[in-house]
Parts: structure tokens; sequence; C-alpha cells
């Protein structure tokens, strides 16, 4: 009798090991985006930056920038700084300046996410009969290893030192992986997560108005590959989580192909969150469209069971922290002197709106 109770007892083991536990975390949480620092030099008495996420671009541009140029290539992931790209056969002068983004408070009595604060997305479609899209995308790359960091309320940013003590997890993450949370299991990060092995699900929790259009999230991983997941239409009221369960998802690992891929140099596999897009069929109605996000969930295999490691690689040869440093240069040329520029401009404008009557 103990041989085949033996052999039941291995056969649910074999079966309990094909049931994979995905890790879950919110890969970005909007309510953390709110502006909160750095007065407007022109709208008095709002804020533009966002604290958290503050990232100075100056730091790597070249010296041909004035200083107060410099001042304007720091910026962060707040919620209006976000940019709405129309499709080139949507983006006229008109549409594209009636397509943004905004920080939106909920209700303190609503039923769901009450003084919460939220995405806001208006995107202008043309209203002649022909297909569009629109993609929302932060205003840079999120940095997968910017170190954590000290932030004022003028936006100088100084990077922490090594914090190894009672909590191990989260001095291990870097700043835009936010924090992980050991009672609920669940980390909230601002962008990007990382140990990120085979996605299992999508979800995002949006508010629709009962525009029939699709919505589709972008993510890119650590090779700087997008995917783009569709999520469903917005055809509904209210709050409504959409959800992308990956078809080619094995669930038995007795399927999977298995493999050993090196680490360092290579760094963990991460995603990052790249934006929205937005697609409007022509047979239905264009002109403007409004919706609301609350954050983006993943469901996820962990690429390493045990991500820590006895030896400081990167401290030793430095080759993942160069190539983030090559790519947040070339995030400054692109990025600080567009920011160079938009500032340059601003100031030409004239702010008002009307003439002053000559006194007679």
């Amino acid at each position: 009798m103990r041989r085949p109770l033996a052999l039941i007892v291995a056969a649910l083991l074999i079966a309990s090991a094909s049931v994979v536990f995905a890790d879950e975390a919110v890969l970005i949480d909007f309510s953390l985006l709110g502006a909160d620092i750095i007065e407007d030099p022109i709208q008095k008495g709002m804020m533009t930056q966002n604290k958290a996420t503050m990232m100075d671009f100056s730091t790597v541009a070249g010296a041909s920038y004035t200083e107060e140029q410099k001042k304007q290539m720091a910026i962060s992931l707040a919620i209006s700084n976000w940019d709405v790209v129309l499709a080139s056969s949507s983006r006229t002068n008109d549409r594209q300046a009636l397509s943004y983004t905004r920080e939106a408070q909920i209700a303190q009595d609503a039923k769901q996410y009450a003084g919460s604060k939220v995405f806001g997305v208006r995107v202008a479609f043309p209203l002649e009969p022909f297909n569009s899209w629109a993609r929302i995308q932060p205003p840079f790359e999120v940095p997968a290893f910017e170190p954590k960091a000290d932030i004022d309320d003028a936006g100088k940013i100084v990077p922490k030192a090594d914090q190894q003590g009672s909590d191990p997890v989260n001095a291990r993450l870097s700043r835009f992986e936010g924090t992980y949370n050991a009672d609920t299991k669940v980390t909230t990060a601002l962008g990007v997560v990382k140990n990120v092995g085979v996605l299992k699900s999508v979800a995002v929790n949006v508010k629709g108005l009962n525009f029939p259009h699709g919505l589709s999230i972008i993510l890119k991983d650590n090779d700087g590959e997008e995917k783009v997941m569709f999520m469903g239409y917005l055809n509904f009221d209210g709050w409504r989580e959409l959800r992308w369960d990956n078809p080619q998802y094995i669930g038995d690992v007795r399927n999977r192909e298995l493999r050993i891929d090196p680490l360092y140099p290579r760094s963990i596999p991460f995603v990052k969150f790249a934006g929205f897009l937005i697609s409007r069929d022509a047979a239905f109605q264009g002109g403007d469209f409004i919706a609301y996000f609350k954050n983006v969930q993943i469901l996820y295999d962990k690429a390493v069971l045990e991500p820590v490691r006895d030896i400081d690689d990167e401290a030793i040869w430095g080759i993942v922290g160069q190539k983030e440093d090559d790519r947040k240069r070339l995030e400054s040329q692109r990025f600080g002197s567009s920011q160079v520029m938009r500032y340059i401009e601003r100031m030409k404008q004239e702010t008002k709106t009307g003439f002053t009557g000559s006194s007679k």
C-alpha cells in the first residue's frame, strides 16, 4: 500500500508544481503623479512638477546652454507634462493644441477612488470619416536604473547613499520602481517593474464616457522593444477594469521551453510603461474624446527567483551604469533641447488677450 500512496503524493506534487503563481505589481499609479512643487512662472499658484519623479537632464547637456535654459531641462512625470501625439493624418495645429492631459480630482463622496487624483486626457479627433489614433506618452522615457534620491521643493536632486538596513527589499529598488509593501506583497511602481519574466495579465482602471474608441497599452522591455496590448473598447459609463490576458501564457511548466540566460551585464528583465494608444474607427463619430485613468497593473512570472547577489557586479564593472548614462545623454539631446525651445517660445508669447484702450 505504501508504493501506490507514494505515487499519489508524487503526482500531487507534480500537479502543484504545474501551477505557476505570478507576482503582482502596480506598474504605474497616476494618483502619485500630482504636481506638488515648482510654481508656474506665469500662472501664479499653479504647481508644475511632481516631486517624486523629477529628472534633471541638464547634468549631461552641452556647454552651449545658459544656466536659465538648463533649468528648463528639469522635468517630472507630472500628469500635465505628458504628450498626446496624433496620427500624421490628423495632426493639424488646431487638433494638436486641443489634445492634452490634465490632472483630475475625484470627489470626496465618490463610490470609487474618493479624493484621489487621476490622469485625464482630451484628444481632438477629426470629424471626417477616416481611421485615426492618438498616442499618450510620458514626457521622457522612464529610467530603469535611476538611483534613489532626496528631492527638495526646488526640484534639486541629490542621490541617496546605499541604504541597507531593516528594509533590504525597498533599499535595492531604484527610484522609479517605487515601493514594496510587505503586507500586501505588491510593488507600487512609478513606471518600471524589474525581474519580469513572462507577462500573464495586464489591467487598467479607466473611466469611460461611452466613447466607442479602442484602448491599448504600450509597454517597453529591457531590449527596447515595444509591445502593444489591446485592452478593449471604452463604450461604457463609469469606472471599469479592462484586462488583457496573455494568450501564449503556459501555466503548466512541463510544457514550457526551459532555458538559462546570462545575467550580468545583461540587466534583469524589466517592463516600462510607454503610454496609451487610443484608436478611433472611421465608422464612429469623431471630435473631442475624454477619458480618465487611475492605474495600470500587471501579473507576471519572475525572471530570476532570487535577484539578490552576494557580489555587487555593477560596483566593480559599471557596464549597466555606463549604458544608462549614454541613454540619459541621448534623452537630454532629444528632450532637453525641445524643452529649451518651448521655454524660449513661451517667454516670447504675449499674455494679454485684449487691447489697452487709449484715453482721450
